[in-house]
């Protein structure tokens, strides 16, 4: 049909892909195209027995004639036009695209359910581990497993596991590294996947630190008079845990001897000048002179003496104006450790 100025409108039939071109040709066929185009495919993903399929469809063919690449290629993208939305298909799917989304707790219950394990690369989920789960594999697992593991981590994090490790096993551990080019990809897939398989394995913490972290987090908080009578308390019920909870609290008094001199200036910045004046105002009154002549002697001249002054013009203070004070000081030094700004002198540095 020809229209006015003579441009047909009749369409142009589409070409179909051969009829006995079967399904796992065709596939072969797309792959290679988005290959060639430059696509990152992550044919990883699929299961291990369509990778086989594919492979072998694949290299079962040579060439291809135009009008079939282009069949093929209009057969696949009406297909894809079709879909209207992906889902996973199955329950393990769903719990692998749901990861992080949903709560731990109902994943694991989930899982345990279905009686499906976590999917994707054991070795990635292992990376994304934190060195305090990661620490105990290296100290309870065989120098070899250890060493394999060892040998998948980041180079940052494997050096700071090492140096958490007890020197007889860190030298161990690090020769064994040295004797794993033998080892093969299966071997360390079956590694990789019995690892993470303990790791999911493990019950659910409902806290994320532990008790004395958290006690001392709480008493931290409290005036000098509760956590006095808590820690009394404490080591009259158990002494043990009594120490760990006083060397996991930071107060005011503690500053002289956990804090670097070099630090005061970095703090004093994130510190409300207000809360130093009535911080060293009252400190003589509650016993804390030397924590507050250690701030001030480790600032400048200048600002230490304009400090001075203001304290002098200040006053005598209220006790609970002053313990307000040196809270706030005290949860500005420790909001800094929390962000990695800063770090604490401990008992075993000062040894």
């Amino acid at each position: 049909m020809q229209s006015g100025g003579g441009v047909s409108l009749t369409p142009v039939p589409v070409t179909r892909a051969p009829a006995n071109l079967s399904r796992r040709a065709k596939a072969a066929i797309v792959v290679r195209l988005l290959l060639n185009e430059g696509a990152d495919i992550p044919l990883e993903e699929l299961p291990e027995d369509l990778q086989a399929h594919l492979t072998k469809a694949m290299g079962s063919m040579r060439v291809v004639d135009r009008d079939t690449l282009q069949a093929v290629a209009a057969e696949f993208a009406e297909e894809v036009e079709r879909i209207g939305l992906s889902l996973p298909g199955s329950m393990a799917g769903a719990l692998d695209a749901l990861d992080g989304k949903i709560s731990a707790q109902t994943a694991a219950r989930l899982r345990k359910e279905a009686g499906v394990k976590r999917g994707g690369d054991p070795w990635q989920r292992i990376r994304d581990m934190g060195p305090d789960k990661l620490l105990p594999i290296l100290e309870e697992e065989s120098i070899e497993i250890a060493a394999v593991m060892l040998s998948k981590l980041d180079v940052s994090k494997a050096a700071e596991l090492l140096g958490l490790l007890p020197g007889p096993r860190a030298r161990a551990i690090t020769y064994a590294v040295s004797q794993t080019s033998a080892v093969t990809p299966e071997a360390v897939e079956r590694i990789g996947l019995s690892l993470a398989s303990q790791m999911d394995s493990q019950p659910l913490r409902a806290f994320d630190n532990g008790p004395v972290e958290r006690v001392g987090a709480i008493l931290n908080s409290t005036t000098s008079s509760t956590r006095d009578d808590m820690l009394a308390g404490l080591e009259e019920t158990d002494e043990g845990f009594a120490t760990a909870v006083r060397k996991a609290i930071f107060t005011f008094a503690n500053i002289p001897n956990r804090i670097a001199p070099r630090d005061i200036p970095r703090i004093l910045r994130n510190v409300e000048q207000e809360d130093l004046i009535t911080a060293f105002a009252g400190a003589a009154d509650m016993g804390l002179d030397t924590s507050a002549e250690f701030v001030l002697n480790n600032m400048s001249a200048r600002m230490a003496d304009q400090m001075r002054e203001e304290v002098q013009e200040a006053g005598k203070q209220k006790p609970t104006d002053v313990e307000d004070a040196m809270g706030n000081i005290v949860k500005a030094i420790r909001d800094m450790e929390t962000s990695g700004d800063l770090m604490l002198i401990t008992e075993d540095d000062e040894d």
